[in-house]
């Protein structure tokens, strides 16, 4: 795959607080990067300059061969963003709105019509096209705020957030559009709170905190930072006393023991651990109402790389 956009170097001050301090990372064409960061890491400011709303202070952003740049510019029109504030004229039809939307991108006429047609079929929305957001359920404004974003054929997708105030069916429904898209070889920039939505989506993940790069690998390089890790999540009928802490604490395989009222978190030097000390458990007498094993995870490296988790 070759490099769809490059972001080099960047650099965005406010005042005496340097927001983005040197952010550096690629994106290959048909590829889907997770963007992830705590609250004022420098997400936000980051998205901003990649759309062409903000000027960075320093460093370069290139799609292709072309620079980015702010004000009126070809290349921004490769580029479609979702934000994350809803991006829609609530007294004008679905269908209205697209084709706004497609205007400004320069659409007219026959061309016009078919792109409004062939998005609203994308999102599941060509049933509603003649209905006003108002109407709309939130899921089903984010997937219009999507179909918009998609007017003009952006080589690149810049989604900021896209399920955020959505139930989990509405959540469903969104990633069933987005894989489709990645199944069309479109390239995604995708920022989301929600740590599961990266894992399921993103095949490379950037992860920035105060302002710079902490990492920029492939989920799998990013799970081999942390050593494997085999848990065992144990709920018991009643809270364990001391002198059963002291004792689980030392059997083989325990290597640290947490209690939180009637429920351990039980970490192992390896999974095949977990059996043994559930039938420690029995024989101590305790009752399990229910267990489940775990592995690590990517919230754990993430809160491993910046000392917080994403939503601090």
């Amino acid at each position: 795959m070759s490099v769809l956009l490059s972001v080099n170097k960047l650099v965005k001050s406010f005042g005496n607080r340097r927001a983005v301090d040197g952010v550096s990372f690629k994106v290959l064409t048909g590829q889907t990067v997770g963007l992830l960061g705590p609250n004022g890491a420098g997400k936000s400011t980051t998205v901003s300059m990649l759309c062409g709303l903000l000027r960075p202070d320093e460093g370069e952003i290139f799609l292709g061969a072309q620079a980015v740049t702010t004000g009126a510019s070809a290349v921004k029109r490769r580029i479609g963003v979702v934000p994350q504030d809803l991006a829609l004229y609530e007294d004008l039809s679905a269908r209205e709105n697209l084709h706004l939307f497609g205007s400004l991108y320069g659409l007219k006429g026959k061309i016009l019509a078919g792109r409004i047609e062939h998005v609203l079929t994308q999102v599941n929305l060509l049933d509603r096209a003649g209905d006003k957001p108002a109407t709309f359920s939130g899921g089903m404004k984010r997937r219009l705020n999507i179909a918009a974003a998609l007017m003009h054929e952006p080589e690149l997708l810049i989604l900021d957030e896209p399920t955020v105030g959505v139930d989990p069916q509405s959540r469903n429904a969104i990633f069933d559009i987005l894989e489709a898209l990645q199944a069309q070889g479109r390239a995604l920039i995708y920022t989301s709170h929600y740590m599961e939505e990266v894992e399921r989506l993103a095949d490379h993940i950037v992860i920035i905190d105060h302002g710079k790069v902490l990492a920029d690998e492939s989920p799998a390089a990013l799970y081999r930072r942390l050593s494997a890790q085999a848990a065992l999540r144990v709920e018991l009928a009643e809270p364990a006393n001391g002198a059963l802490m002291r004792a689980l604490a030392g059997q083989h395989g325990v290597t640290a023991l947490e209690a939180s009222g009637p429920t351990l978190e039980i970490r192992l030097r390896e999974p095949g651990d977990a059996m043994p000390v559930m039938g420690w458990l029995e024989q101590a007498g305790c009752r399990p109402l229910h267990f489940a094993t775990a592995r690590t995870s990517l919230e754990d490296v993430f809160l491993n790389l910046t000392g917080r988790t994403l939503r601090d």
